[in-house]
């Protein structure tokens, strides 16, 4: 059992939902068996960006840490107004510059849309290589503005776009994988420890609902991102 797996035991066995039998068939699908109706698929879900020189970096080590600032900057510009939010995401590539000019740029733009008196979905551009996308969002998250999707042009795409991306090929991997012996249970989970966005967190969850979820395509009953590091983080799809 590879750390994968064994931690996808953990989330099944803080299920509660009866006996977690691995490999119950032997080495063929499923990893897991659940309450021996339910077959359980493993996939670790992650992505690398390919540099000229033939070597690779995970996106995670690229994109986290101005992930990372943002989700701290976006909630001190100021509360909601009059239940007013704005999910903001990003497109950016390589170079974006000193990180104090750049946040000072992107706190500019962003404190006069929301004094504007007319606020619509946009693009603001803040430098050549950095701009950042409008799109209210449906409900007060209590902060005018919150992290959106991220869009890194070096790596080839958003970092919720990865997420999909690779999700829609690790979807039909296990599909094809598992098509011979789908008789044999009544339903079949995916799980995927999520090593591209490393769990999604719960202010999150409306981001993924409104910008990945309606165009994923799947026959599992369930699909789970779990968060490496710690089974009791998860959010289904």
């Amino acid at each position: 059992m590879d750390n994968s797996e064994q931690l996808v035991e953990q989330y099944l066995i803080g299920l509660n939902r009866g006996a977690v039998i691995f490999e119950p068939n032997g080495n063929i699908p499923p990893d897991f068996s659940l309450e021996s109706t339910i077959g359980v698929e493993v996939r670790r879900l992650n992505q690398n960006y390919e540099y000229s020189d033939g070597s690779a970096k995970g996106l995670e080590t690229l994109a986290i840490p101005l992930w990372q600032r943002l989700h701290r900057l976006l909630p001190s510009i100021g509360p909601s107004i009059d239940g007013e939010s704005w999910f903001v995401g990003t497109d950016f590539r390589r170079p974006i510059g000193r990180w104090a000019p750049l946040w000072t740029r992107i706190r500019r733009e962003l404190v006069s849309f929301m004094v504007a008196p007319n606020r619509k979905q946009c693009t603001l551009p803040v430098t050549v290589n950095f701009q950042l996308d409008l799109i209210r969002a449906s409900k007060d998250h209590g902060s005018f503005f919150l992290l959106g999707a991220s869009s890194d042009g070096d790596s080839g795409g958003w970092v919720m776009g990865e997420v999909g991306k690779n999700l829609q090929l690790c979807i039909a991997e296990k599909e094809k994988k598992i098509a011979p012996y789908r008789a044999k249970y009544s339903e079949w989970w995916l799980i995927l420890p999520d090593h591209i966005d490393f769990g999604v967190d719960p202010e999150d969850h409306e981001r993924y609902r409104t910008w990945l979820m309606p165009n994923l395509r799947h026959s599992f009953a369930k699909i789970v991102l779990l968060d490496p590091r710690n089974h009791h983080r998860w959010f289904e799809l």
